[in-house]
């Protein structure tokens, strides 16, 4: 199966202050702040929905198309998803803009101050899905991940014009999105990804309810955390997948875009949705006890233990050829 993921491609510096934000403000100066805080950790990472999601294909053995507009500054970042399988050959780079950025700090108590710029983002409204698909070979699957939301109703419409089967994956974007946009994504997709915040969201911006949402896809898949995921048809039971513990929780960025990856990898390979949820849940596993959103590396006996251990020798059986050769 030939996978083309859609969406957002970015740039993360992630900055740990020494002490609380909350000291360094006069309750009764906060109409007029004007502050310079000393960060004593800077850590600069790769990211992206869309890049994270076709990193986690490519650790996996698939060779994902990846589209979304980047600057002139991705080119480092491209030769690292090249080199863990992704195509980029359906990255569009800005003449004039950066690579979207997302700049953070954290303090002692967790509190955290961020900006995001989108950048290059803005010109992914400007990708011809149908065209660049022509050029690179075409796709049985488009994923539609956060991303410009222009860009977003854009890839879906083409989809739909081409009959190439799309996952919507609204996610961080559901916000932003009016309910003309929200609705625009749920053309008839094959699959619908939220998680548990964004299933309840998703019907406040469209205005339906949670049986005329399913109502509009194929399947329905919530993730839940801790808690698993939830695979929802209409006219078939909802089905519930327990999770892969972690080992360690260091940080849950991207944990999502790693269950995404493996959910969508087992249906390339030919596995069922229960099956593809339980590879979800163990990829993203390992992405939890990382820090980083492309920093994890997959090795296919330790997934196959994690399989193993949270759903039982025979959940492994048909993941054996193709994760064997991740070892």
């Amino acid at each position: 199966m030939r996978i083309a993921v859609t969406g957002s491609i970015a740039n993360d510096h992630l900055m740990s202050y020494p002490n609380r934000f909350a000291d360094q403000l006069i309750a009764e100066r906060l109409d007029r702040i004007s502050l310079s805080l000393l960060t004593d950790e800077l850590e600069i990472r790769y990211g992206g929905v869309a890049a994270n999601i076709a990193f986690g294909l490519g650790s996996l053995g698939l060779t994902p198309l990846l589209v979304g507009a980047a600057g002139a500054d991705f080119a480092a970042q491209e030769v690292w998803l090249k080199e863990h399988g992704v195509d980029t050959a359906g990255v569009r780079i800005s003449d004039t803009l950066h690579t979207a950025r997302f700049v953070c700090a954290t303090d002692t108590a967790q509190n955290q101050i961020g900006f995001f710029y989108a950048g290059a983002m803005a010109e992914a409204r400007h990708i011809d899905l149908a065209d660049l698909l022509e050029r690179t070979g075409g796709a049985d699957l488009v994923v539609v991940s956060p991303d410009d939301p222009e860009a977003m109703v854009r890839h879906v419409r083409e989809c739909v014009r081409l009959g190439v089967p799309f996952v919507a994956d609204p996610s961080q974007q559901l916000a932003r999105l009016d309910r003309a946009q929200a609705r625009a994504l749920l053309d008839n997709p094959r699959y619908l990804f939220t998680n548990e915040y964004e299933a309840l969201l998703i019907q406040e911006r469209t205005g339906w309810t949670e049986q005329q949402v399913l109502g509009r896809v194929g399947t329905w898949v919530t993730t839940q955390g801790a808690g698993g995921s939830r695979l929802a048809r209409v006219g078939r039971t909802t089905t519930l997948v327990p999770a892969v513990p972690a080992r360690d929780t260091v940080d849950p960025t991207g944990a999502g875009d790693a269950y995404r990856a493996g959910f969508l990898a087992a249906l390339a390979w030919g596995l069922d949705h229960e099956e593809a949820a339980r590879l979800g849940s163990a990829v993203a596993s390992v992405v939890l006890e990382c820090r980083g959103t492309q920093t994890y590396a997959l090795d296919g006996d330790d997934v196959l233990d994690r399989l193993a251990g949270a759903y039982g020798a025979g959940a492994v059986k048909r993941l054996i050829p193709w994760l064997g050769a991740r070892s």
